[in-house]
C-alpha cells in the first residue's frame, strides 16, 4: 500500500502544480508498482525533424487535462492500479550508443522492480531499450506496432540506432517473436521497393494504412491483433505518425493518409484482451505542434493504454483461483 496521491482537481486546478503524467505522484526509483510512467527525452536517432527530446514534458503538460475515470469504464483506474510517474531517464544528447545503453539499463531495472511501464519518448530508437527491458523479465515478446513506418531498416550514416532500426534490432537480438508481431498503419515512401521484405520474410504481419480505414476495418483488425499476438507477453509501441498529420502534425516524419485519432484509439481496445507487459508512445515533436494537439493525442493514447492494462490485469487476476490469491502473504499484495 502506498500513501502517495494524485493531485486532486477538486482542490487544485488542472493548470496548477508541477506537471506529471495525469497528475500522478512523482516517485523516483519506484518499486513494486503495477505500472510506472517514465520519460525518455532523447532524439539522437532522428533522421528529419528534430525536437522529440521535448516530448515527455509536452505530453505530461497536456495530460493534466485527463481524468482517471473514462466514460462507461467503471471505477477510476488509479483507484485500482498503483501507478506513479518516475520522471525522466537522463540520456546523452551527443552519444547515440551510450544513450541506448543507458536507457536499456534504466528500463531493465524498472521492469524488474515493477509489473509494467509506459515509456514516453523521444524518438523511436528508444523502443529497442524498452523491448530489451521487457524481454529481460518476460522472454520473447509479441509486438503491436502502430506506425507509418516499419522501422526495420538497416543502420545508415554510421549510426547503429536511428529511429528506423528498433524492430530490426529487436528481431535480430531475439527480443521479438516475429510470428507474434503485427505492424499497422504502414504507408508513404520508402528508401527502396523491398523495404518491407525484411519483416515479411521473418513472419511479421504488416497491415498497410489503406486497409485500416473505417469502423468495419478496425473491428477486423482488432480480431487480427488478438489472433496474431495470442497468449504471448505483449509490447505495444505507438508512433504518433501512424495518425494522419491532420490529427497529429507535431511529429518528425509526417506521412499523409494515416489513421484518424478515433481509429487509433479503437485499435488499442484489443490490448485489454491480451497480456501487455510494456508500452511506449513515441515521436511527438513539440516544435511542430504549436496548438498541442499531437501531445494531447499522445497523452490520450497513454491513458488508454493504462486503462487497457487495467482490463488485462483484472482478467489475469480473475483467471487465478480465489483460494490461491487469498493464500498470498499480505506483504506481497498490491493495492
Amino acid at each position: 500500500m502506498t500513501t502517495e496521491q494524485r493531485i486532486s482537481t477538486g482542490s487544485s486546478p488542472r493548470y496548477a502544480q508541477v506537471a506529471t503524467f495525469m497528475r500522478l505522484p512523482l516517485v523516483p526509483n519506484p518499486r513494486q508498482r503495477d505500472l510506472v510512467v517514465v520519460g525518455a527525452p532523447y532524439d539522437g536517432g532522428t533522421s528529419y525533424r528534430p525536437g522529440a527530446r521535448l516530448a515527455p514534458r509536452a505530453i505530461r503538460h497536456e495530460s493534466c487535462l485527463i481524468h482517471g475515470t473514462g466514460i462507461d469504464r467503471g471505477p477510476n483506474v488509479f483507484d485500482v492500479l498503483n501507478v506513479v510517474d518516475a520522471g525522466d531517464i537522463d540520456l546523452s544528447p551527443f552519444a547515440m550508443e551510450q544513450a541506448i545503453e543507458t536507457a536499456t539499463a534504466a528500463l531493465t531495472e524498472l521492469a524488474n522492480d515493477n509489473d509494467a511501464f509506459l515509456l514516453l519518448g523521444g524518438d523511436h530508437s528508444l523502443s529497442l531499450p524498452g523491448m530489451r527491458a521487457a524481454h529481460s523479465r518476460h522472454g520473447p515478446l509479441a509486438v503491436l506496432h502502430l506506425d507509418a513506418h516499419s522501422d526495420t531498416f538497416p543502420p545508415v550514416y554510421g549510426g547503429l540506432h536511428h529511429h528506423g532500426t528498433p524492430f530490426r534490432w529487436g528481431i535480430y537480438e531475439g527480443l521479438i517473436d516475429p510470428t507474434g508481431m503485427i505492424q499497422i498503419g504502414i504507408r508513404g515512401h520508402n528508401p527502396s521497393p523491398d523495404s518491407l521484405d525484411y519483416p515479411r520474410d521473418r513472419g511479421v504481419t504488416v497491415v498497410l494504412a489503406r486497409d485500416c480505414m473505417g469502423g468495419a476495418a478496425v473491428e477486423r483488425l482488432v480480431d487480427q491483433i488478438r489472433r496474431v499476438v495470442g497468449t504471448r507477453p505483449l509490447y505495444v509501441s505507438v508512433d504518433v505518425d501512424v495518425v494522419d498529420p491532420a490529427f497529429a502534425p507535431g511529429t518528425g516524419t509526417p506521412a499523409p493518409g494515416g489513421l484518424s485519432s478515433r481509429e487509433l484509439l479503437s485499435l488499442l481496445t484489443a490490448v485489454g484482451d491480451l497480456k501487455p507487459v510494456a508500452f511506449d508512445v513515441m515521436e511527438v515533436c513539440p516544435p511542430y505542434d504549436p496548438s498541442g494537439i499531437t501531445a494531447l493525442l499522445a497523452a490520450e493514447v497513454g491513458a488508454e493504454l493504462i486503462y487497457q492494462y487495467l482490463r488485462a490485469h483484472r482478467q489475469a487476476s480473475a483467471a487465478v483461483p480465489a483460494v490461491e490469491r487469498q493464500a498470498d502473504p499480505p506483504e506481497t499484495r498490491r493495492r
